[in-house]
């Protein structure tokens, strides 16, 4: 990962800490994909995609979560959750950082139904 994604990650760690959330795991990796944070809010694990753009422009950060990598996020997500011993309720997040300064949105339950 270059300094500017590990910037951005650090950056949307700290954004969601101060919003009460636990970052308990960064660049979560496995065969089938990779997860930027994975955080605890509650009994609720959230998996955390994030996103940064110099602008706006063609769609910004949020065009930047193809379909594609929706599927290697649920596919992480899934081998990570394997791993737990009882299944947490859990939601996919994304934190899009664009502009500068940069300006952060988060999004909630972002590839939910």
């Amino acid at each position: 990962m270059n300094r500017r994604g590990e910037a951005a990650e650090a950056m949307a760690a700290d954004f969601l800490e101060r919003k009460g959330l636990n970052v308990v795991a960064r660049n979560y990796r496995c065969r089938l994909g990779e997860i930027d944070l994975v955080a605890r809010e509650g009994d609720t694990t959230v998996f955390v995609e994030v996103r940064q753009r110099a602008s706006s422009a063609f769609g910004g950060a949020a065009a930047s979560i193809t379909a594609a990598k929706r599927v290697r996020l649920l596919r992480a997500a899934r081998h990570y959750l394997s791993r737990l011993k009882t299944m947490p309720a859990c939601r996919f997040d994304a934190l899009l950082i664009e502009g500068n300064p940069p300006r952060i949105e988060w999004i909630r339950n972002a590839f939910g139904e």
